[in-house]
């Protein structure tokens, strides 16, 4: 291929055969340390079959779960060079209110997956964004701080399954103060659950302003019977 020059030469030098023999070493170094990384490509098609894995995301504040599929490409099948990576997200749910943003997120996600490289990052992203109306406890009493927090807590799950993070054991001191706060958690939800029979309907759903156990539908509305919040003013 012809490549033309724009600039005014200042200097040339002749490549001797030895001065190859010496880059060859230093090249293949270089070659050696980048591959541990796995980049892949657009021209990569999607096969008629992928693996996958589906998780069911259920949090206080709808009605209905969110199901996320993560789909997976095995790259060099049959090899020992074999790897698995995830290449497509799927989400899916009853509840409409958030479709717009959810299906720009799949997608973005998506494309950062058949991007390749590093894409663990996509978890902390994802699991520092709060809701400005407050996060709730999921089951087993970990927090989750939004419901985008916690597709990303899903999508981790996914990821330290086919090996791409690493489990970190916790330490004889993170393991006590987990241990405290569950029973914390556990003592109030005891306690929640001996008032609220007496106080509101059985049935009750989470009310998101003041997060009690409080909003039934009068007259067509979802009226909360602690704080008056109702979606229809």
């Amino acid at each position: 291929m012809a490549i033309k020059i724009e600039k005014k030469i200042v200097g040339y030098g002749v490549v001797k055969e030895d001065d190859k023999k010496d880059q060859a070493p230093a090249a293949a170094e270089v070659k050696k340390e980048t591959t541990n990384v796995v980049h892949l490509t657009e021209a990569l098609e999607r096969p008629e079959m992928l693996l996958g894995s589906t998780y069911k995301v259920k949090t206080p504040l709808s009605e209905h779960a969110l199901y996320v599929t993560i789909n997976d490409i095995i790259l060099n099948p049959g090899t020992d060079h074999e790897l698995r990576r995830p290449f497509e997200v799927f989400i899916n749910s009853k509840n409409m209110d958030h479709f717009q943003w959810i299906v720009a997120l799949t997608r973005i996600i998506s494309a950062v997956f058949r991007k390749g490289g590093d894409v663990t990052f996509l978890v902390e992203e994802l699991r520092s964004v709060f809701d400005p109306r407050g996060g709730y406890f999921k089951k087993g009493g970990k927090y989750m701080p939004s419901l985008v927090a916690e597709i990303g807590d899903a999508i981790e799950c996914h990821l330290r399954m086919i090996g791409l993070i690493k489990s970190n054991d916790l330490d004889e001191h993170q393991r006590k103060l987990i241990e405290e706060k569950r029973a914390q958690y556990n003592a109030t939800v005891k306690d929640a659950e001996a008032r609220e029979p007496s106080e509101f309907p059985d049935g009750a759903q989470l009310c998101g302003k003041c997060h009690t156990k409080a909003v039934i539908q009068m007259d067509g509305c979802m009226t909360c019977l602690n704080c008056g919040d109702s979606k229809c003013g």
